[in-house]
């Protein structure tokens, strides 16, 4: 991955950290983002300061935000960035943690020109995760005003910590079922309500499942694939995972907008073997 997005993604890190430090900034706006949530001020003000830094960028052609309803493109540049300017803003008023995720292109917003991603964790700890197509999930701290290289990132075979997303009475059966089998056989219940701060958990841990199925209220999922499920499906493989959409490997689907969503579940190989397992199987 080329080292000048890196040293950008760093400051952005550094900037939206502080931003968030600012307690006027948690406040609501009337408005929502083009995936349908409310937006923050502190949603806008993030999308701007990674907009403003990606868009700089020599390499970079074009950029597309889940908080705003089109992509923005210059007329040179190799790479195009998908990102989530602050995954988890719903829980940034409770103090827990939250982030920004990216997606790095090369000739379009789809699966299978995704080269490279990445995310920030804002914290107790301000910390840096990326990789591309070469190399391995790179872990980065930012510790007394510097930014520090920790051991890479990778999962076992399997774990023991279950995440499971969505409300559960829209939950389809053989969904109660998978969850309720990992629980028989000893999994842990850590769900914060963030999808980074949980997959950031399991690739810590080493191990587990997150999950966040189709539902009910929501068939094609809530998590949107180019900012949110692609570049996790991607760190996740290189980590030594795998990702899937209950049977499809995520990077392999494709997209019908821009802001298109998915049900996905991250984890181990273990983990995911039973997913296909259960998913398999109807369930009444």
């Amino acid at each position: 991955m080329i080292e000048n997005l890196i040293f950008t993604l760093e400051q952005c890190a550094e900037k939206i950290s502080a931003l968030i430090a600012q307690n006027d900034q948690i406040h609501s706006t009337q408005e929502r983002n083009s995936s349908g949530d409310n937006q923050l001020n502190l949603d806008i003000e993030s999308d701007e300061i990674i907009a403003q830094c990606l868009l700089g960028l020599d390499d970079v052609r074009g950029i597309c935000s889940e908080e705003k309803p089109q992509a923005v493109y210059k007329k040179s540049g190799k790479y195009l960035i998908a990102y989530d300017p602050l995954d988890g803003s719903s829980i940034v008023d409770s103090n827990l943690s939250v982030g920004s995720i990216f997606g790095i292109y090369q000739d379009d917003f789809v699966a299978s020109e995704l080269i490279g991603a990445a995310y920030i964790i804002y914290g107790p700890r301000l910390e840096l995760v990326y990789t591309d197509r070469d190399s391995e999930v790179s872990h980065q701290i930012f510790s007394n005003n510097k930014w520090r290289k920790l051991p890479p990132l990778k999962l076992g075979q399997k774990g023991k910590i279950n995440a499971p997303g969505g409300t559960q009475k829209y939950w389809e059966m053989r969904h109660k079922k998978l969850v309720e089998e990992f629980f028989a056989q000893g999994y842990r219940l850590r769900y914060s309500g963030g999808m980074l701060p949980d997959l950031h958990q399991i690739l810590i841990k080493t191990g587990g499942i997150f999950s966040y199925p189709a539902t009910t209220d929501a068939p094609k999922g809530k998590l949107r694939k180019l900012f949110e499920v692609f570049p996790f499906a991607f760190i996740y493989e290189r980590a030594g995972g795998g990702a899937i959409d209950g049977q499809k490997r995520l990077l392999e689907l494709g997209i019908d907008n821009l802001h298109d969503s998915t049900p996905c579940f991250f984890g181990s190989k273990d983990e995911i073997t039973q997913v296909k397992q259960i998913y398999e199987k109807a369930y009444e």
